[in-house]
């Protein structure tokens, strides 16, 4: 017999905070949504820092990853995190998801499986190039440029003709350290913010509208940032759930980004299956749902 059916992995930062601020508590209401929906299964629930050294993995039967944020600067430890309790418990999503799903070159592959994406340059680790040449060889006018390995905004840049020239030298240094992506600015962002679908067993639940504070691209909160509730088309459902169902094997949760691009048409911006926000506390049937997914498992 283990000790719990299933351990909610965190951010220590968020595992018992002292005088949480608005941010940690949407975190921790989110938190104890899932924690609650799982227990009225009847299963017991462990809430724990995914990046804890003395806990026996053995001892649960299922991980599920929630606001691991940390680990996006944490990468060797995360991988041999994964890698060890692959070995003594069930991972939710799988290992193979996460490991796929870590790396944005895996927009490569949804658009090989029909899913359009927006159009993606990917500059390799050491390659010899310039963001200049870049732009005129791709013929970009504005574009946006980030890791393929990153989150929260982390070393994202919005680019034009006018400003290449001063982020050239953190473009250098970045493609000496790690791979970068470049993509086509979509003016949607800003006009109208970025959709987000949740997929909980390969079926929409709900979904919200993120969008930028004036002045600036980045629709995440970190950067004033503000979500909304948001009715999506059958258009954006049907889009939403197809796009998780080229994943093999489907994951239990999904969080689909979706933007318009410059010709009206949707496109995939980020498929989330590692530690994605799912905003259950704007829909909490949601909750209920991902518990039924979890408890057919057992």
């Amino acid at each position: 017999m283990k000790s719990y059916d299933i351990t909610l992995l965190t951010a220590e930062r968020y595992l018992r905070p002292t005088n949480p601020d608005w941010y940690v508590q949407q975190i921790l209401q989110e938190d104890q949504l899932v924690s609650d929906a799982l227990e009225r299964k009847g299963l017991r629930v462990h809430r724990l820092d995914w990046s804890n050294k003395e806990f026996d993995w053995s001892s649960t039967q299922f991980a599920l990853m929630r606001a691991a944020w940390d680990y996006t600067e944490r990468y060797s430890e995360f991988l041999n995190f994964i890698r060890n309790v692959s070995e003594k418990s069930v991972l939710i999503n799988p290992p193979k998801t996460i490991l796929w799903n870590i790396d944005k070159h895996y927009l490569r592959d949804l658009e090989k499986f029909g899913i359009a994406i927006p159009e993606t340059i990917y500059i390799e680790k050491n390659e010899s190039t310039s963001l200049r040449h870049l732009h005129h060889q791709y013929g970009l006018k504005d574009s946006i440029l980030k890791p393929v390995m990153s989150g929260g905004a982390r070393h994202t840049y919005r680019l034009n003709n006018h400003n290449l020239d001063q982020h050239e030298t953190i473009f250098q240094q970045l493609i000496s350290q790690e791979a970068m992506m470049l993509q086509p600015f979509l003016d949607s962002v800003i006009t109208y913010g970025e959709i987000t679908l949740i997929v909980i067993g390969g079926t929409y639940t709900h979904a919200v509208l993120k969008k930028a504070k004036p002045g600036d691209f980045r629709v995440q909160d970190d950067f004033g940032g503000t979500v909304h509730h948001y009715t999506p088309t059958k258009e954006e459902i049907s889009f939403a759930e197809r796009t998780v169902s080229v994943c093999e094997p489907v994951p239990v949760y999904a969080r689909v980004d979706l933007l318009r691009d410059n010709n009206g048409n949707l496109a995939v911006s980020e498929l989330e299956l590692i530690e994605p926000e799912l905003w259950f506390r704007f829909h909490p049937p949601a909750a209920e749902m991902l518990a039924i997914e979890i408890a057919k498992m057992q």
